[in-house]
């Protein structure tokens, strides 16, 4: 007997995992220092508990979605919409979650807005409330943002006046936008794909990857997809030239999206540009717009120099891991070269995802917004810094322009695995925080379960 499934108790459980989750990150969140506990103290304990066993429902939630949307009887996406605001608004007066990235954001902003070089200074060389919360890691590095982001968070900074809770809020709204472009041009880039509104939006949007680190993060990533997703709309129709300028803005906040560019040069040769036209306005928009957007920020173009921040031996990367592993095997063999087993392991990702972009642009080239996905998840992979939420930059056009169920579906299972993988305090997990962690998950699938019992016995009561 299948478990029953509607719309409406996929939303109330989704509902109920994103409001457990906010309610677990009071005590296990990515807290202001002041508020930070012990994570050895009870409320902490509870709260990571709490956090796992709220992402677990939402999972389900999401998994049980997707089953309706393939079903005979699929919603709409206007009904997904309704259903992506429920699950997100309980997370919008949460603490951080997952990252204390949104903190240095306020930071970053706070420096631009008193003209210190953001892309020459870490957060350190402001101090005060702000530098102390950002983490330890990034206080004494540059920004990697680009002048867009860079003006939108001097000028939030402005609006807030430093003030921690209200500066968290505004670039929680911030993300929202930015998550809002992404649902608006989810369908119309899957009608041009071929593909189906709904299932773009239930991978792309719904996603629990959505909404843990672009909702309850904050990450600007939401914005630079939002623009991204924008702009290749706008390609995709009559202005080219405005599609440039969106797509050039979601590279000035993070530079990934600048590939892009590459996509919107294709769809205008799809049109019946000739290819020199379509390069030659591609750029002049595109050069005219970081122009201006850099003099109106007025950051400078200290951030291509500061494009290598994030890079750190000890990021989430495989060329990162492989570094470490070569490096370990190198010091117990007394070599001198272990120093440099990170740096070209590094090289190696970046040669790799060089190689990887150009095969995959040559071999779907007639499908702009899929072979950037692709492109995108690439740079994602095997480049020199990862987080989970990068895995969202190929998987929202993927989302959208996948050839084929089967593509979505080990996204779908990629999505499941990432969403477990950090804690609520976005800090490093010892033992005790992955059993409790374990434990959370592990009481969400035993309730899952008796549910699921409880919802068969009345339908076999029925058939006996």
């Amino acid at each position: 007997m299948a478990f029953p499934i509607d719309l409406r108790r996929c939303q109330i459980l989704g509902l109920a995992g994103t409001a457990i989750l906010a309610l677990g990150g009071e005590t296990a969140g990515a807290l202001p220092v002041r508020e930070l506990l012990a994570p050895s103290s009870a409320h902490a304990a509870l709260g990571l508990v709490g956090v796992y066993f709220g992402v677990v429902l939402l999972i389900a939630a999401w998994l049980l979605l997707g089953r309706l949307v393939r079903s005979a009887d699929p919603p709409t996406p206007r009904a997904l919409l309704l259903v992506l605001a429920a699950w997100a608004t309980p997370l919008l007066i949460a603490p951080p979650l997952f990252s204390r990235d949104v903190y240095s954001y306020l930071a970053q902003g706070a420096m631009v807005d008193a003209h210190i070089d953001v892309y020459a200074y870490g957060p350190s060389h402001l101090g005060g409330p702000l530098a102390d919360e950002v983490a330890p890691l990034w206080r004494h590095t540059g920004a990697p943002y680009g002048p867009v982001f860079m003006g939108v968070a001097s000028v939030l900074s402005g609006a807030t006046r430093g003030e921690v809770p209200a500066g968290l809020f505004g670039m929680r709204l911030i993300a929202l936008l930015g998550v809002a472009l992404m649902a608006a041009a989810l369908p119309r880039l899957a009608r041009h794909s071929g593909a189906d509104p709904a299932a773009a939006l239930w991978l792309g949007a719904l996603n629990p990857l959505v909404l843990l680190h672009l909702v309850a993060g904050a990450h600007n990533d939401a914005i630079m997809l939002g623009l991204l997703g924008a702009g290749l709309v706008a390609a995709l129709g009559r202005w080219p030239i405005l599609g440039a300028v969106l797509v050039t803005l979601a590279a000035l906040v993070k530079a990934p999206a600048a590939l892009g560019l590459v996509a919107v040069v294709l769809l205008q040769m799809r049109s019946g540009h000739h290819p020199a036209k379509a390069v030659l306005t591609t750029g002049a928009a595109s050069a005219a717009t970081t122009v201006a957007a850099t003099a109106v920020a007025g950051t400078g173009y200290g951030w291509i120099g500061a494009l290598d921040t994030p890079v750190s031996t000890q990021n989430w990367a495989l060329t990162s891991l492989l570094g470490r592993a070569t490096a370990s095997l190198l010091e117990k063999t007394g070599s001198d070269l272990a120093p440099l087993a990170v740096p070209v392991w590094h090289t190696f990702g970046l040669v790799l995802t060089g190689v990887l972009v150009l095969l995959i642009w040559w071999r779907w080239r007639p499908r702009p917004v899929y072979a950037l996905g692709l492109s995108l998840a690439a740079v994602a992979a095997f480049g020199p810094a990862i987080r989970p939420w990068y895995a969202l930059w190929g998987l929202f056009l993927i989302a959208a322009a996948a050839p084929s169920t089967s593509v979505r579906h080990r996204v779908a299972a990629l999505t499941g695995v990432l969403a477990l993988a950090v804690l609520p305090s976005g800090g490093p997990a010892d033992a005790g925080q992955l059993v409790l962690a374990i434990s959370g998950g592990a009481l969400a699938v035993v309730v899952l379960w008796q549910a699921h019992l409880a919802a068969q016995a009345p339908a076999l009561g029925r058939t006996a």
